[in-house]
């Protein structure tokens, strides 16, 4: 249950979460932010963790001087990259295995023939640019280990996107997060942050199914 309260408590307010992290101490705080990450990006479970939100709301307590700007970075920059190398790996050793067994619920059919269209157009880079959506980050690295992506290559741009997508979101809490219209509506903002990570997967399920739809129509009328 208390990992279920700590998972419960980040979606709901992850500010809040930080703030009680910090109270137990910094180290305890880079801990639980290493973990968060390493999970979200390591653990094909887990893809609905909020790292973006993590990360933005972190740079507000590095702002603050509760948290070290640079510690954080190197914490948050350890966590992406080891966290996508973790998932590399399991996709490469137990991947069919995995999506056989049926039971990771959140690597549904749609969001797994998304993420493989995704892998597919854009090559090495989509480890890169897979970094800025959500459960795509999750899946990518994934379904690269179990395809046979080679390991070098996936490592310089696993490095590069964990470092630049980790200090993105770092560094917009740290330069953004002491405004004070946005610490009056903290909220709101990590909900929208939220919602922009998330509008570029819904729209590609939403092309994803008007064209099987049409494909599907197609098809009948051929018959």
């Amino acid at each position: 249950m208390g990992f279920i309260n700590l998972i419960t408590e980040l979606l709901r307010n992850p500010k809040d979460a930080i703030a009680g992290w910090i109270a137990m101490g910094p180290v305890t705080a880079y801990g639980f932010i290493f973990l968060i990450i390493f999970i979200e990006t390591g653990v094909v479970v887990f893809p609905f963790l909020p790292g973006d939100s993590l990360l933005f709301a972190a740079g507000f307590f590095a702002a603050d001087k509760a948290l070290s700007i640079f510690v954080l970075l190197g914490v948050a920059w350890a966590a992406a990259i080891l966290g996508d190398q973790c998932n590399f790996f399991i996709g490469h050793f137990f991947g069919e295995r995995v999506i056989a067994s049926g039971k990771v619920k959140a690597m549904t059919p749609e969001r797994v023939e998304k993420s493989t269209a995704f892998l597919d157009k854009w090559g090495n880079l989509a480890i890169f640019l897979g970094r800025f959506f959500p459960f795509i980050r999750t899946f990518v690295p994934f379904l690269a280990g179990m395809g046979g992506m080679k390991w070098h290559n996936f490592f310089i741009f696993n490095v590069l996107g964990g470092i630049c997508w980790s200090t993105l979101f770092v560094l917009l809490g740290y330069f953004f997060g002491g405004i004070p219209a946005v610490q009056d509506h903290f909220e709101l903002v990590i909900v929208g942050i939220v919602g922009v990570s998330v509008i570029p997967a819904i729209v590609g399920a939403v092309k994803a199914r008007q064209g099987s739809k049409a494909k599907g129509a197609h098809e009948a009328g051929r018959r």
